[in-house]
C-alpha cells in the first residue's frame, strides 16, 4: 500500500519529504502536497522526513484520516511533481506550533 499525505501538511508545505523520494512521486500546489499512490513504491523513506508528521502509510492511516487517501490520488494526477526542497510557506512556522511540533 502507498503512503498518504494528510492535513498536517496543510499551511506547511514542507517539502524534506521529496528529497527521500526515490521515485518522485510528490505532487504539490500552493498549500502543500500529495503523494502519488501509482507512483509510490512503499519504501517509507518520506515518513520521518516530514517536520509536522503529515504522511502515513495507508496501513497506519487513523480512520477520521481515511478521506486523505482519495484526496492524494485526485489531486496528485491534475498537480505538476515535486523534486527539490523548496522554502515552507510563511506560515508553515506557527502551523508546526499549532500542531505541537
Amino acid at each position: 500500500m502507498p503512503h498518504v499525505v494528510t492535513d498536517n501538511c496543510s499551511r506547511c508545505r514542507f517539502t524534506d519529504c521529496v528529497t527521500h523520494c526515490p521515485v518522485a512521486c510528490f505532487h504539490g500546489d500552493e498549500e502543500r502536497l500529495y503523494i502519488d499512490p501509482d507512483g509510490c513504491i512503499d519504501c517509507g523513506a518520506c515518513i520521518d522526513a516530514c517536520p509536522v508528521h503529515a504522511i502515513y502509510d495507508v496501513m497506519d492511516l487513523p480512520d477520521e484520516m481515511a478521506p486523505w487517501i482519495a484526496i492524494n490520488a485526485s489531486r496528485s494526477v491534475e498537480l505538476p511533481v515535486v523534486r527539490n526542497r523548496e522554502a515552507p510557506l510563511p506560515t508553515a512556522a506557527a502551523r508546526r506550533v499549532e500542531l505541537g511540533f
